[in-house]
């Protein structure tokens, strides 16, 4: 036993003579040593964990980016839509060339009032059996074209006749809007909605944007804003709201100062439309701040309805932008009574 406890003297005594002689090369104490050590593990500890996140980052990224892909992709796919161009002219067919002079009138008396009561221009050119209703005003375009049709089918043109068609064919029109509000609501399944929100979904029908019809629109962005939102857990009603109401203001912002965004949101929340739908519509511009993910859904799902080959042509929306301009100048006169 005493030659065990007589190595163990020897072996601390060796122990604290190590010590002290590193101690006395390196000029550092045991606490110093141990500082500096574990400074230098903790930089290279820190200097690890950045390059993980960094590494986790990149890989987030990618994966985000993906899959984003994907979700888009997905929406796309399963969406089955089409598109048709609208153009700015509507033709009608006559019986015969002997019809043309009968529309025209005595001293061009019926094609006169025709043009003054229905707010458009009607081309009779050398083209046969054909005359052309033009207006830059979709809805005014489709009350002529069927008021025209009429008034040639009926062989009775004159002034007062021609009134009777045309409102004939407004109370028509208005029928039709109404119907397209409600179908748009029911192919995308949103129950509930006001009859005057319906009917200004309708009245999209009737409008376009770069060449694209907006009631198709407004129904696409709506699927594709649904089909997102279900991939990323978000509300999907709330979602197919905002896509179908998001150009509300678009049916009446010729009529109502500001822009579309803001008027339609206003108009919807005046109808009991709920706030998050209310900011889908009023955010999908940035005039205000997105306050949910489903306005970030409504904005890619109406960027990529917009953005899909062949859905818009601007050629479109800058000749009507033209025509326009070019009504206020003349309307702007003194006397002028009415431009179309």
């Amino acid at each position: 036993q005493s030659k065990l406890d007589k190595q163990q003297a020897d072996l601390s005594k060796l122990q604290a003579e190590r010590e002290a002689e590193l101690q006395r090369i390196s000029q550092l104490t045991i606490e110093e040593a141990r500082a500096e050590v574990l400074a230098l593990a903790e930089q290279e500890a820190r200097n690890e964990v950045t390059r993980i996140i960094r590494q986790v980052e990149a890989e987030a990224r990618e994966e985000a980016d993906n899959r984003a892909r994907e979700i888009i992709s997905m929406a796309v796919q399963r969406l089955a839509s089409e598109h048709v161009n609208e153009i700015a002219v509507s033709v009608v067919q006559l019986p015969s060339d002997e019809m043309k002079g009968r529309i025209i009138g005595r001293n061009g008396r019926n094609i006169r009032a025709f043009e003054l009561a229905a707010g458009v221009d009607v081309v009779v050119d050398d083209t046969p059996e054909t005359i052309t209703v033009s207006s830059f005003d979709p809805i005014r375009r489709e009350v002529a074209r069927r008021a025209m049709e009429r008034l040639v089918g009926d062989g009775r043109i004159h002034p007062a006749r021609i009134e009777k068609l045309l409102e004939d064919a407004r109370a028509e029109i208005e029928a039709i809007i109404r119907q397209e509000g409600e179908r748009a609501a029911y192919e995308t399944g949103i129950p509930g909605l006001h009859p005057e929100i319906l009917k200004l979904v309708g009245r999209l029908k009737f409008r376009t944007s770069y060449g694209q019809n907006q009631h198709a629109h407004a129904i696409e962005t709506a699927h594709i804003a649904g089909m997102i939102a279900m991939e990323l857990g978000g509300d999907v009603l709330i979602a197919k709201m905002g896509g179908l109401l998001h150009d509300l203001g678009k049916a009446i912002d010729h009529e109502v100062e500001g822009t579309h965004a803001l008027i339609g949101a206003e108009f919807a929340k005046r109808y009991g439309v709920g706030a998050k739908v209310v900011n889908c519509i009023a955010s999908h511009h940035h005039e205000v701040e997105q306050e949910c993910v489903e306005a970030y859904i409504v904005e890619a799902a109406d960027a990529i309805s917009g953005a899909r080959p062949g859905a818009r042509r601007e050629s479109m929306d800058m000749y009507i932008r033209r025509v326009k301009n070019l009504e206020e100048i003349a309307n702007s006169f003194d006397g002028v009574e009415q431009c179309y």
